[in-house]
């Protein structure tokens, strides 16, 4: 491929609800360009963008890829990015790479909850955006149904470009809303200029009056032009939707039919006119060396810089960094440092990816989105020179929340599961492996069920292991509420040197949960010699790594020796440690034994409709409601506390409730004593488990 100037590139994110059209939008664009001799579909999973084994089996997008497509003298990068809700780690990494941004909306299923989670994440990143109204040539799609809620939602800002002329209940051509021209298909994307059908006319008419009052506001010279009845030429036109798309004051509402290739062509005219090159966004670095922040605004002549905004690890095709160029340029076997770990390398080829495939590249311009093979970085790092490193703030990806047990079937394997989730690591940012050492669990952490499931089958189809899941167990904790007195001696007498410990200690609440025990001696006139003071000691810390109720760990207990006996001849520290252990069991049954169960404080954000549902709901999981917010935004959040038990599944539930719109954050608390009937159900599972 050839190399483009910053000028002359295009970095456009594909957004919107799973299943809108975006990877049949993205191979239409592919085919148009010639990337492709033929069409793939979802369906055959054959596509350019959908090209891991995950995603041809599930018929939907799992990861973002990059499909470069030229329009004219143009180069779109095309970021294809997943719809559904447990992948939006991927759409966040595109959009902090993107320059603008096309959200695709279906046109028989209208606005749906992807379609403002897309617009929020645009909102985020301040990228300019335009709506493409697919799957028009279905019956009962409506575009004008569309560019109405959508009016609803967002304000004057949405203007459609195009109307759609349907015969017969079929999308038969349009009518371009700024030249007021129309046209009919006669063999798909083929088509010719025809009257404007007369029942048009007056919506055409009205649409384009609020265009042009837009266009007015962009200038005083304008402003006197519209008022003085001038007209504006298309040039004007044209040239003011710009500025307006630019600034995100306007976003324009295209439609097409991508199986038809209808639309596409305009779509991607559209993109080259109204979006951004790089040279005309912003970014802004630290300047390492002196210390102050830096504008690198993707200029030739602005130091060597790039960030890494996404990493591929294939077992089959290796491991790519996808970066994008801030500053001057990048050419192979350039030497790089590595701002975030401050190693220094060779870069060796560059790469453009089109889906899998890379194609060797000579050199990588300001703006433009490329790969480096095998380097050892991260996603998110900046590449710089040692001469002038720079530093990009990294950017935010969603954190996970929901978590299930995993083990290897064949214990044979717990290292290639580790080394393996290791590198799916590196490519998803939104799992994470925790070793929960209170509970011997290793626990995987992903945005919801779906995420966790197409992890575990990636081990298998991509790096050979299984492994399998399993419901959680949660970290209680015991302690005691009262307080107790015992006499533990330990004796044992077998010929030759016996073994002798007598200790007479108190248990009560320390008062500390955040610590196992404390520990006191008050022991007076030698009763037990000090040198077995820390044996004595050394038996309640063994003692409080599993509590005597249900074997979970002890927390918030106070230990005092005050008195006992020893034997001059068999005495010794094992025996007094034994006497310990044995006095802290028989103490600890004794003081009012409970369990403690983990709090997290959970923040619920959802549509005002659903708040009634979802109070209902955490009810029923024993929530304790603290207070609910408007966010100004039409969203509620709900703040309660919640046993961190009652949280399994939620992410499922929670979506069923509100029809994907809901979402929601936790953070550890506290523990609190648990109530009956919860303690007997984990004793008795605990009790049963260890038989």
């Amino acid at each position: 491929m050839n190399v483009y100037t910053t000028e002359k590139i295009r970095n456009v994110v594909i957004l919107g609800h799973g299943g809108a059209g975006k990877t049949s939008l993205v191979e239409a664009m592919a085919f148009l360009s010639g990337i492709t001799s033929r069409m793939g579909n979802v369906a055959d999973g054959n596509t350019v963008s959908d090209f891991d084994k995950e995603e041809q089996n599930r018929k939907f997008s799992i990861s973002t890829s990059v499909v470069p497509v030229v329009r004219k003298d143009v180069k779109i990068n095309v970021l294809d990015a997943p719809g559904y809700f447990d992948f939006v780690g991927e759409a966040e990494e595109a959009a902090a790479a993107a320059d603008a941004a096309i959200i695709v909306i279906n046109g028989k299923s209208g606005v749906e909850v992807g379609t403002q989670k897309a617009w929020d994440l645009c909102e985020k990143y301040s990228l300019p955006r335009m709506f493409y109204v697919s799957n028009m040539d279905v019956e009962n799609a409506s575009a004008v149904k569309v560019v109405d809620a959508l009016t609803e939602l967002y304000g004057t800002k949405i203007a459609p470009l195009y109307l759609p002329i349907r015969e017969n209940e079929k999308f038969v051509g349009y009518v371009d809303v700024v030249s007021q021209k129309a046209y009919k298909y006669v063999d798909k994307e083929k088509k010719n200029e025809v009257d404007e059908p007369a029942d048009m006319k007056d919506d055409v008419a009205s649409r384009r009056d609020a265009m042009l009052e837009t266009v007015a506001e962009t200038s005083e010279e304008f402003m006197d032009k519209y008022f003085g009845g001038e007209e504006f030429t298309e040039e004007e036109v044209l040239g003011a939707l710009k500025q307006n798309v630019c600034q995100c004051d306007m976003c324009p509402v295209a439609i097409g039919s991508s199986t038809n290739l209808q639309g596409i062509n305009i779509l991607l005219d559209d993109v080259v006119r109204y979006f951004p090159s790089p040279a005309e966004r912003k970014i802004s670095g630290k300047d390492v060396k002196n210390d102050k922040d830096i504008d690198i605004d993707y200029k030739a002549d602005a130091p060597k810089s790039a960030f890494i905004w996404k990493t591929i690890v294939d077992p089959f095709i290796g491991k790519y960094s996808l970066v994008k160029v801030a500053g001057g340029s990048l050419k192979p076997d350039d030497t790089l440092y590595d701002t975030e770990t401050q190693d220094e390398f060779r870069a060796g080829k560059l790469y453009i990816m089109c889906g899998s495939k890379p194609q060797e590249i000579p050199e990588l311009k300001a703006g433009d989105i490329g790969a480096i093979a095998k380097l050892d970085a991260s996603t998110g790092d900046t590449l710089s020179t040692k001469a002038a490193p720079v530093l990009f703030k990294k950017f935010d990806v969603s954190t996970p929340y929901t978590y299930k047990r995993y083990e290897a079937k064949n214990k044979g394997d717990l290292d290639k599961v580790a080394q393996a989730l290791a590198k799916i690591g590196q490519e998803d940012l939104t799992m994470k492996t925790v070793n929960d050492a209170g509970n011997h669990q290793t626990l995987l952490y992903g945005m919801g069920d779906q995420h966790l499931d197409i992890i575990i089958s990636k081990l298998k189809t991509k790096y050979k292991v299984d492994a399998e899941l399993s419901k959680p167990a949660v970290a209680f904790k015991e302690t005691i509420r009262k307080n107790s007195d015992v006499d533990s001696k330990y004796k044992k007498q077998s010929g030759g040197h016996g073994q002798y410990g007598h200790v007479k200690m108190r248990f009560e609440p320390s008062g500390d949960l955040n610590e196992a025990y404390v520990f006191e001696q008050v022991v007076v006139g030698g009763a037990v010699p000090k040198n077995f003071f820390p044996a004595v000691e050394k038996g309640i810390a063994d003692s409080v790594t599993a509590g005597p109720m249900a074997g979970y760990p002890v927390v918030g207990v106070k230990a005092v020796l005050y008195d006992g006996s020893y034997h001059p001849v068999d005495s010794s520290e094992q025996a007094f440690k034994t006497a310990a252990n044995m006095a802290f069991k028989d103490g600890f049954m004794k003081a009012g034994p409970v369990l403690l169960e983990p709090i997290v404080s959970l923040h619920v954000t959802v549509p005002d409709k659903f708040t009634g549902d979802v109070m209902g709901d955490l009810n029923k999981r024993r929530g304790r409601v603290l207070g609910m917010n408007p966010d100004h935004k039409g969203n509620t959040i709900v703040d309660a506390d919640v046993p961190q038990s009652e949280l399994y599944g939620y992410s499922t539930q929670l979506r069923s409730m509100t029809g994907g719109s809901g979402d929601f954050a936790y953070e550890f608390a506290r523990y609190e004593q648990a109530p009956a009937e919860v303690q007997e159900k984990e004793i008795a599972e605990r009790a049963k488990k260890q038989d």
